[in-house]
């Protein structure tokens, strides 16, 4: 599965950003997607999934409400539609690809990841 990132970019605070993630090299819906991020000096954190269907969605709590995951079988493609953008969204923003039997919210259930693309939210 190889998996491209793309739609980072520079925002400014209370805007928006959908950053996109194509797939290939596989049955795209034969595996869940999620999208981690990671900051400077942080560790790579949770921040939305979505099952092969698209019918499950998952969140980090403090993203509930701004964010929202969404997919496109036919188009091998996973969204992650980003709102009411704060500084602190501000990090490289990575799509990775479940294709374990379950949906996980765990970065370590995840058997590709794309390069990531840049998020930077200014105050």
């Amino acid at each position: 599965v190889q998996l491209q990132a793309s739609g980072g970019g520079l925002v400014q605070a209370g805007g928006f950003l959908r950053v996109s993630c194509a797939a290939s090299g596989r049955a795209f819906s034969g595996y869940a997607m999620g999208w981690f991020r990671q900051a400077p000096g942080k560790e790579r954190e949770f921040v939305a999934a979505i099952s092969r269907s698209g019918g499950r969605t998952y969140y980090a709590d403090s993203l509930k409400g701004r964010f929202t995951i969404s997919r496109d079988n036919a188009k091998n493609t996973v969204y992650l539609q980003m709102d009411s953008l704060k500084p602190e969204d501000t990090a490289v923003y990575y799509c990775a690809a479940d294709l374990g039997l379950y949906d996980s919210t765990y970065f370590r259930d995840y058997d590709y990841w794309g390069q990531g693309t840049q998020v930077t939210v200014s105050s």
